[in-house]
């Protein structure tokens, strides 16, 4: 992955095409961080999508998921709450198939 650019610099190409998969997620859809990865054109940067989510303020980090379905890490209450919301339910800190 390209380097991080300097405080007040816009995103990277990485960053920039991460935020366009985030930003066409519709209420009630879950993605897990390698679907996201793979469709922003960079298949296996994962890790580099959570990356995102935890630096970068305003996108909608609750839809996404790991690919075994789990929630966020000390964050499950307050997303499963936002998925609720979204009619996705979840049990046990996963979100439940359809």
């Amino acid at each position: 992955m390209p380097e991080r650019p300097h405080r007040g610099a816009g995103l990277t190409p990485f960053e920039t095409a991460v935020a366009a998969v985030l930003a066409d997620l519709t209420p009630g859809e879950v993605v897990t961080y390698g679907e996201v990865a793979a469709e922003a054109g960079h298949p296996g940067a994962h890790r580099a999508v959570g990356h995102f989510l935890r630096d970068h303020d305003g996108h909608p980090w609750w839809r996404v998921v790991t690919s075994t379905g789990r929630l966020v890490p000390g964050h499950e209450i307050d997303q499963a709450r936002r998925l609720a919301a979204e009619g996705v339910e979840t049990a046990d800190g996963r979100v439940q198939p359809v």
